[in-house]
């Protein structure tokens, strides 16, 4: 599989009463893949997959897997604290027939240099998926600096990393330093643009659950050279895309969901839904963005300007 272009971080959806809502998830899935999207990723952050048990990630992933029916690839999002069952969730993954997986560091424990990188290295020598690495050391502590890249160019299958340490100058490092070797992508929404015009292949995005055909239009324009026009609607897209930098970047971009008729806000616990006036301050910048959407050029005729 290419690390390369729109890979949304899908929401998992739930009922009123906290079961997972396929319905509503199936919905969602369609109308990325209609918008242009180049993969779908499970499991992530913006899954709550620290609130779903190991019967509720396998029913997701093959329920994914049915309903994209091949069209882009699927990623499992792997964040565990223990290496063992890291390589379990791997292996049942690729039986499920996933085409990769995005990798956190160790959750609960803040592992050093050796400790991280043994941990990918252990689950990349078990697996013939192809791994992106997840390097967000903001909300996560571990910081995958490019000396522990370095050591991992020995696993061919880890050749893609989420660059969230928001930092974009860590775009040009890397590509200073490894070329092509990793592929990276963009995992900040609102430094995903200049991520992109620095070498970024793609975008782990976030508010595409919501905004699916002007995520992938701001993507395709800038691939195609077209600058002044992604940079229009990026400039609209803005305060909706800071959404994804707050620590409520669950319930915020789930109420956008909601207010965009792609999905519901019904959060598990110990997140709750949003109430008062933090609700009315997030309704009032989703709502005005909706309000004021830009007109899109027809972005899908530039595939095979970036192809």
């Amino acid at each position: 599989m290419r690390w390369e272009g729109v890979f949304p971080a899908v929401t998992t959806k739930f009922t009123k009463d906290y079961a997972l809502d396929f319905d509503a998830f199936g919905k969602n899935i369609d109308q990325q893949l209609a918008a242009g999207v180049d993969g779908i990723i499970i499991g992530g952050t913006l899954g709550e997959s620290s609130v779903l048990n190991n019967d509720e990630k396998n029913a997701l992933l093959k329920y994914t897997l049915e309903r994209v029916e091949g069209k882009v690839p699927v990623v499992l999002n792997i964040a565990e604290g223990s290496t063992l069952e890291a390589v379990r969730i791997a292996a049942s993954a690729a039986k499920a027939g996933i085409s990769g997986l995005m990798m956190l560091p160790p959750m609960r424990y803040k592992s050093d240099h050796r400790e991280t990188v043994t941990y990918f290295k252990t689950v990349a020598e078990a697996t013939d998926l192809q791994i992106m690495i997840y390097n967000n050391p903001v909300d996560y502590k571990v910081d995958v600096t490019p000396d522990m890249f370095e050591e991992l160019t020995a696993c061919k299958n880890i050749d893609a990393v989420k660059e969230s340490t928001r930092d974009v100058v860590n775009v040009t490092r890397m590509i200073n330093r490894f070329g092509d070797r990793f592929s990276i992508m963009s995992g900040v929404d609102t430094l995903a643009m200049e991520s992109l015009v620095m070498g970024a292949k793609g975008w782990v995005a976030g508010l595409v659950c919501a905004f699916p055909a002007e995520t992938v239009a701001i993507y395709k324009l800038v691939k195609a050279g077209r600058i002044d026009e992604a940079i229009a609607i990026n400039r609209w897209f803005m305060p909706l895309l800071e959404l994804d930098t707050h620590s409520k970047l669950v319930q915020y971009i789930k109420l956008a969901e909601a207010e965009a008729g792609l999905g519901t806000e019904t959060v598990r616990p110990p997140r709750l839904t949003l109430v008062g006036a933090e609700r009315e301050a997030i309704l009032n910048i989703i709502r005005h963005g909706i309000k004021n959407r830009p007109v899109l050029p027809d972005y899908h005729t530039l595939e095979k300007v970036i192809a």
